[in-house]
Formats: structure tokens, sequence, C-alpha cells
């Protein structure tokens, strides 16, 4: 029997799962691509909480008289100056292109494709690192600890970004998780699929002692039972015996 599963309810958009973006305070990205070449000076006119982002944003105000959102790095203060462009000071704050960045130079808001805005370590208290240059290209190691490599004309801000303490203090109880949540419209608690009922969930039932009903399921199924060991190779416990001879 097919079921409705939470994912599925996530994908048509409906109230419960709609991100209120209408709260945010808009985009924190990179200038456009606009006079490449030319650096610009900025300054921090307010630092700025927005629910939809886990870093505090910097409103900043451009000499050219461009105002734009950012993320905020460790230690900016309103007031402050900020540099944008090329050859501009290796110092927290500013943002300039891989390429211009010597080795080892904590980076935030990367960009995947230059001119996307930035789309990589974007997190509160998270920061990219620059491994190694060779030619157009940069390695990068992302907060993930995997490498990943970029264009030398994507941009990045220097820095670390701010608000990394978040997760110091602890939430004590369930229900400032579920307001925490709810400010996002983030689905929470996460429920398994064996302790749901079972017209909720192909692993749910209405037995507490028998928690799952796990078993594989084909590539082919339908959406309302595509879940578990989807389309496994093998299942079970590897033994260690050798094929040839059984030992």
């Amino acid at each position: 029997m097919g079921k409705n599963l939470i994912q599925q309810a996530r994908g048509k958009g409906g109230p419960t799962y709609r991100a209120p973006s209408f709260r945010y305070k808009g985009r924190a990205a990179h200038r456009p691509l606009t006079g490449q070449g030319v650096s610009y000076q900025g300054t921090i006119l307010d630092i700025i909480h927005c629910a939809g982002h886990s870093t505090p944003l910097v409103a900043v105000r451009f000499e050219d008289g461009e105002l734009s959102l950012g993320l905020a790095p460790e230690g900016m203060r309103v007031g402050d100056a900020v540099m944008y462009g090329p050859g501009v000071p290796i110092e927290a704050g500013n943002t300039t292109t891989l390429g211009d960045l010597p080795e080892g130079t904590f980076v935030t808001n990367v960009e995947g494709v230059p001119g996307d805005g930035g789309k990589f370590a974007r997190a509160g208290g998270v920061f990219a690192r620059v491994l190694s240059k060779t030619g157009d290209h940069v390695l990068v190691r992302l907060p993930s600890k995997k490498t990943r490599e970029f264009s030398a004309a994507c941009r990045a801000t220097i820095g670390v970004l701010a608000g990394g303490g978040r997760i110091e203090k602890p939430l004590l109880k369930a229900g400032t998780a579920y307001f925490k949540m709810k400010a996002k419209n983030k689905l929470w608690p996460k429920i398994g699929g064996s302790a749901q009922n079972a017209v909720d969930h192909p692993f749910g039932n209405k037995r507490t002692l028998r928690k799952s009903k796990a078993r594989p399921v084909g590539r082919n199924a339908p959406p309302g039972r595509k879940v578990g060991m989807i389309a496994a190779r093998r299942t079970g416990r590897k033994t260690g015996r050798s094929k040839t001879t059984g030992l």
C-alpha cells in the first residue's frame, strides 16, 4: 500500500515546510561582477540579525553608492572599512579572488562559479582554507574537510565567520529546540520510520516490540514504498568466508 511520506509532503511546499522568507533581511552575497579590475572601499553601516542565516549580516555602503549585504567575519564592527576587488590587503573582511590569496588563508563565502555571489563556507563559525594554487585553479579545503578545486577567478571573503558560539549554549529542553526550528520552518523533531504509524511509513506499525520492517526495495518501486535499502547490491552481515574455499 502506498504511503504519504514526510519527504513527499515537504515537496508540495505547504505552509508547514515553506521557509518564512518574508522575514529574511535579504540575500547575503558578493557584489555583482561589474567594473572588473577595480577595487572598491566600503564602510560597515550596521550588523544585522537575520532569521535565515546562522551568522550575522553586515550592511556595507561602498564609495560608489552601492549598498550590499554580506556575511560578517569575526572582529567586524560598525564603522570599519572593508575593501573589495583585486590587490586588497589580506585582512579580515576584505574580498578578493582566490588567485590573489596566499596559501593558508582562511576564507568564507567562496564562489563555486565566478559571479554567483558565494556558495561555500557560509554557516556561522566556519571557514575554508586555501591549500595550493596551480595555474588557473585553486585547491581549497572546505569546512567538511573535503578538498575542492575552484577557478582562480572565484571570489571569497577573508576571515572566519562570526556566530560560531551559537551551539555552545545548551538548549536544555525540547521546547527550546522546537521554537528554534520553527523560526526557520525546519521539520523537527525528525521521527524515524519505525516510530510512525503504519499509514504514514512502510516501516511503521502499532507494535512497540517490533521496531522496523526494513527490507530491500527495488529501484523502480513507487514513491510511497521507496525507503530503506534502495536497490541494495547486497544485504546481511559479511562473514569473511572465502568464496572459493569456504574457510
